[in-house]
């Protein structure tokens, strides 16, 4: 069974290839490699800020189940 791989290398190896995406869309010669370039880049961009959107998610379940506890705290006291 594999390992999870990091939030913060997922992210850094999505930065990586959008750089790269982006030198193959500045090489590129013509038209059907400069869009599939940009369909790629695309795709790598809404990775990017889906695994952001994730971490924004977990942080504020996070915060939410600390005032859940807070309240349950002064109803049993």
């Amino acid at each position: 069974m594999e390992k999870h791989i990091a939030h913060d290398d997922i992210v850094k190896k999505l930065d990586i290839m959008i750089s790269r995406i982006n030198g193959l869309e500045a090489s590129s010669t013509d038209d059907y490699q400069r869009s599939m370039s940009s369909v790629l880049k695309t795709l790598a961009q809404g990775e990017l800020n889906m695994f952001q959107e994730l971490e924004h998610m977990k942080k504020a379940l996070d915060l939410l189940t600390l005032e859940l506890f807070k309240i349950k705290n002064k109803t049993d006291a």
